[in-house]
């Protein structure tokens, strides 16, 4: 598998209107959003989110809302005060309309350029990820 990140440095995307952060998590509807995402996308295998991924201190919860409903949410674990992780990202699809994974994805780009990251890194090099201005493939050591 190839991993990659994003270049924050070369990015100049704008933030969305319709993310809040979430400080005090329901984990019970952000596990629900997140078994409705792997039941749309037909995952055969899914590792759970423990709670302790919710409560890190290390770990930003980002909602994304569709009338004041949460409709989906990412979670960005902070390694330092310039590197990220997008480690899990969900939504129900229920407004298909939004396109929330590369809206999402964009969005965050923005919210950690503005927090002066240097770079999000994104786990494996998906195919729609490679459209995403600062994208690099992570080489070998």
């Amino acid at each position: 598998m190839l991993y990659a990140r994003v270049d924050l440095n070369k990015t100049n995307y704008a933030e969305l209107e319709n993310y809040r952060f979430i400080y005090y998590p329901d984990i019970d509807q952000l596990n629900q959003l997140y078994y409705e995402y792997c039941r749309y996308k037909k995952f055969r295998s899914v590792m759970p989110i423990f709670d302790s991924e919710y409560t890190s201190k290390d770990t930003d919860i980002i909602g994304y809302y569709d009338e004041n409903n949460l409709i989906a949410f990412s979670l960005i674990k902070r390694y330092s005060n310039f590197d990220a992780e997008c480690i899990q990202f969900a939504w129900n699809y229920s407004n298909p309309k939004l396109k929330l994974g590369k809206a999402s994805l964009k969005n965050e780009c923005a919210i950690y350029k503005k927090m002066k990251f240097r770079y999000l890194y994104l786990g494996g090099a998906d195919e729609y990820k490679k459209d995403i201005d600062g994208f690099e493939i992570l080489g070998p050591a």
